[in-house]
C-alpha cells in the first residue's frame, strides 16, 4: 500500500497507527522517503520471525514463568531498536501518534511525545501474546481493543484527507459461529470492528476517506483463521504483492 501511495505521489503529513498499524507507521513517520524500503526489508528477512519464532517448548516455559502470555516483548524491542531511525516521537519527520488500551484505566491512551518505542511496543501488546508493557507507571495492551482503525483521531487531529492502510480483515464479512472456538473470535471481531464502522458513518461532510485494498482473495463469510497462524511468515511476500496491485489500481481509478 505504501508503494502505491509513494507511486502516486501521495504524501503523509500525519501518521496515526494502532496495533502493528503503531509500528508500521512509526517507520513511515521517522523517514517517508525510507519507509518503503525498510518495512519491505523488516518483513521479508528474519528480523520480524524472530518475533514470535519461539519454539513450542519455549513458548510453553514463557507461559508458565509469567501466567500470561506466550512471548517475550525483547525480540520486538531489539528489532526495533535496531531498524527505527528515530528514538523520540519529537525527532519524526512527519508528527505521528500511536494508541494503546489502558488497562488501570479501561480506555485508549494517545502517545505522542516522548520515547517511541515503548509507545509502539504498548500498542502492539496483543493480550495472551505478549506481556502488558509499563509506561510511566502504567500498563497497557494492544491499541486495537480500543480503536483498530483509528480514522476518528486523525479527523479530530485535522485531517482532511485520509489514506486508510490496513490489513484486510474488514474486507471479509463475518458470519455466525459454528464451531466453540469460532466464538470468542467472532465476538471479538465485532467489537474490533464496530468502532470504526461508526467512525466511518459519521464522518463530517467535506473529508475524502480512502480505504485501500489488500488484495487478498475472495472469501467466504466467516472467521479469517489467519489470526491464529500469526507464527506463519510464508506467505508475507504473496500479500505484499496483492495489497500492491490492489492498491494501485484503487488510486489509480480513485485518486
Amino acid at each position: 500500500m505504501l508503494r502505491a501511495l509513494e507511486e502516486a505521489e501521495v504524501r503523509p503529513d500525519l501518521v496515526v497507527g494502532t496495533s502493528i498499524g503503531a509500528l508500521n507507521g512509526a517507520f513511515v513517520a521517522a523517514d517517508p522517503e525510507t519507509a518503503v524500503e525498510r518495512l519491505t526489508g523488516v518483513w521479508s528477512d528474519d528480523a520480524a520471525r524472530e518475533v514470535f519464532g519461539a519454539r513450542v517448548w519455549e513458548r510453553l516455559w514463557t507461559l508458565a514463568r509469567s501466567g500470561t502470555h506466550l512471548h517475550s516483548a525483547e525480540p520486538l524491542r531489539r528489532m526495533l531498536d535496531g531498524l527505527l531511525p528515530a528514538r523520540a516521537f519529537e525527532e519524526m519527520a512527519v508528527p505521528f501518534q500511536c494508541v494503546a488500551a489502558g488497562i488501570e484505566t479501561a480506555m485508549g491512551h494517545w502517545f505522542s511525545r516522548g520515547p517511541v518505542i515503548p509507545a509502539v511496543l504498548a500498542s502492539c501488546a496483543a493480550p495472551g501474546l505478549l506481556p502488558p508493557v509499563e509506561v510511566d507507571g502504567r500498563h497497557y495492551f494492544d491499541g486495537g481493543l480500543v480503536h483498530s482503525i483509528p480514522v476518528g483521531r486523525a479527523v479530530a487531529l485535522g485531517a482532511t484527507r485520509i489514506f486508510v492502510l490496513q490489513v484486510g480483515r474488514v474486507e471479509r464479512a463475518l458470519a455466525p459461529p459454528r464451531r466453540p472456538w469460532e466464538v470468542g473470535m467472532v465476538a471479538f471481531e465485532i467489537a474490533r470492528r464496530h468502532r470504526f464502522f461508526e467512525e466511518m458513518a459519521a464522518l463530517p461532510d467535506g473529508l475524502e476517506v480512502h480505504v485501500l485494498p489488500a488484495g487478498g482473495k475472495r472469501h467466504k463469510a466467516g472467521v479469517d483463521y489467519t489470526q491464529i497462524r500469526y507464527r506463519d511468515a510464508s506467505g508475507i511476500a504473496g500479500h505484499i504483492e496483492r495489497a500492491y496491485a490492489a492498491s494501485a489500481r484503487y488510486l489509480e481509478e480513485r485518486v
